[in-house]
Parts: C-alpha cells; structure tokens; sequence
C-alpha cells in the first residue's frame, strides 16, 4: 500500500511519506493545551500585540520554544506602502529619536546626532516640510534623490536636517522591503532522523534566497495555512521535513507568513496544537488592528 518501506537490506521497516500524510489526515487525534499553558502562550505574545512586525518575531520564537524546531516568519514587500507620520523625540545632547510610521503598521526607529539644540523652531520647520512633502509618499520612493530633491526646502537648516533625513530614507527603505527571520535552527541538529540531510537543510536556512521565493509563492496564494510533508514540499532541501506555514492579511493589505520546520517525525499530536493555538491568537492580535485573515 505504499505506507511502510525497508531502507536497508538489514534493516527493519519504517513510515514512507505517504504514511505520515494518512497519519495526520486520518489517526492522529488533538493533544490538548492545559489553561495554563494557554495563559502563559497569550502572555508571551501580547507583549507586543500593537506591532505586527514584532509580534510575529515573538510568535515566531514562540513556536521554536514549544516545538523545537525551527520557525520563521517573513513579511511580503508592498510596494504600495505609504508613510502614516513622522515623529521627533528630543533624546538629549544633540540627539533626537527619529519614529516612523506607516500606513501598512510598520513602526521603525532610528537615533541621529544633530548640530544644532532641538528647539520648537527646528520641529516646526521639520514637521511643516515633512506634512507637506513626505506623508502619503510610497515608502519606496523615498530615496536619496527624493531627499535632495526637498532641501531647498530647509533653507539654511539643511546642514542640522541631513542626519535625520537619511536616516528617514533608511527606515523607508528598510520597511519597503519583505523580511525573512528564522529562529531555532541549530534544533534541527537534534532531529537524528533528518540524517545527513540537516547540513543542506541548514544551508538552505542561512541563504534564505529558496525559502523567500517558496514563502513569497505561498504568500499571494489564496491558501491560509498548510503543511506539507515530505516531496509535497517543492524545495528539495525540505523533502524530507514536515512545514507548516500560516498565511495572514493585515492592515492595508500587508501580507506575513509565519511557521515552523521539522522533521517528519515530530511529534504532530503535541506539536500541531500547540502551533495552531499560537497562530490563532497572533490572528486575533492581528485583527483587532483591522486585519483580514485568510
């Protein structure tokens, strides 16, 4: 029937892939989550429930603690984000704390040295050219070239304004761009039945470039969550682990996917639960920022 196979001459007989596949799909039956668990799960992540970005990074973690395997989560570049508001926070000694907003949830931060006291006519200058000239622009647009573009603007203030204007084309160019982040790799190296396969598996992890193409490709499908084990994953250097990946949709249209990698012998009656509570509740932390989930 195609569920058992005999790797070796000598050796006894072991699950295929497809065996998993039936397992999960037919046999398997939920583990439960204690109410303390799920009190501890929702403590860890309401940490930083109000910032998309640093909420998935937390679950992300989350999901390697309690399932020691690897997890990731990546967010998808919109080339349709736009910046929501600029902040300057005075931080003392001629430094100031640059926070940029954008219309997609993206909250980034930076710390400049400035020449010159951050007085109220600094911030009204900065603030009257950025409303007119920088809310609502595309986060990909602003560039080097945008900026020097605006100088003229700032009149002899310019040589005070530089530091802060770069650093604001950083902080734009940084959140229009997709990330990838990956937590718990070197776990897999205690998954023995991933065999020799792990050194690939691992530098696959460390290039990214394969695993962003395969999580981009499942980011604009209309599929929410998946897992695939075995040759049902499409990069070769998962084919032999089990992937769940879990689709979100938030704020103006940006999209995230979050999951985990193991091998195909984990522990799915304790593991799939567990991932699936986690997902659930990075959704409902999504949600209430006005997020659609798939």
């Amino acid at each position: 029937m195609g569920f058992l196979e005999q790797r070796h001459t000598s050796g006894g007989r072991v699950p295929t892939k497809a065996a998993y596949r039936y397992y999960v799909d037919n046999i398997i039956s939920s583990g439960a989550i204690t109410e303390y668990e799920m009190m501890k799960l929702d403590e860890a992540l309401s940490i930083n429930a109000s910032d998309p970005e640093r909420l998935l990074a937390s679950a992300s973690e989350l999901l390697s603690e309690v399932t020691g395997c690897a997890a990731f989560f990546s967010t998808l570049k919109d080339p349709y984000d736009c910046i929501q508001g600029i902040e300057l926070i005075p931080a003392g000694n001629n430094k100031v704390m640059l926070v940029m907003l954008s219309l997609g949830g993206k909250i980034k931060s930076s710390v400049c040295n400035v020449g010159c006291p951050i007085d109220d006519e600094f911030k009204s200058l900065f603030y009257k050219v950025t409303k007119e000239h920088f809310i609502g622009m595309p986060l990909s647009e602003i560039d080097l070239s945008f900026i020097q573009s605006t100088a003229p603007l700032f009149g002899a203030a310019i040589f005070d304004m530089l530091p802060i204007l770069s650093s604001l084309c950083s902080l734009c160019q940084e959140a229009a761009n997709g990330s990838l982040s990956i937590s718990g790799e070197t776990k897999l190296l205690s998954q023995s039945d991933l065999g020799n396969s792990v050194y690939n598996l691992l530098a696959l992890l460390a290039q990214k470039d394969k695993l962003e193409m395969l999580l981009s490709q499942f980011a604009r499908a209309k599929t929410g969550s998946v897992l695939m084990l075995g040759d049902e994953n499409p990069v070769y250097e998962l084919r032999n682990t089990a992937m769940a990946i879990q689709k979100f949709k938030y704020n103006n249209k940006q999209t995230a996917t979050l999951g985990i990698i193991g091998s195909l012998r984990i522990d799915y009656k304790s593991i799939l639960p567990r991932v699936d509570y986690i997902m659930k509740t990075v959704n409902n932390y999504l949600s209430r920022g006005g997020i659609n989930y798939e």
